[in-house]
């Protein structure tokens, strides 16, 4: 498919505006997915390093 021009190849023949909210749409899922999971990695991270701190505290003085 050609277009004559920016404006006609936005527009998609008239249906521009909901190819481009599906665009943003999936683009928007995407960012949004990789956030999460970056956000839920970090406090599992935190949570082992809590963990692991309670654990070799208990043991250090159970030991004394």
């Amino acid at each position: 498919m050609q277009f004559e021009s920016m404006a006609e190849f936005f527009a998609m023949g008239g249906h521009g505006l909901y190819v481009w909210l599906a665009y943003g749409a999936t683009c928007a899922a995407l960012v949004g997915s990789a956030l999460a999971v970056r956000i839920g990695a970090k406090r599992q991270i935190q949570q082992l390093k809590l963990a692991a701190f309670h654990q070799t505290r208990c043991s250090s003085e159970s030991q004394t």
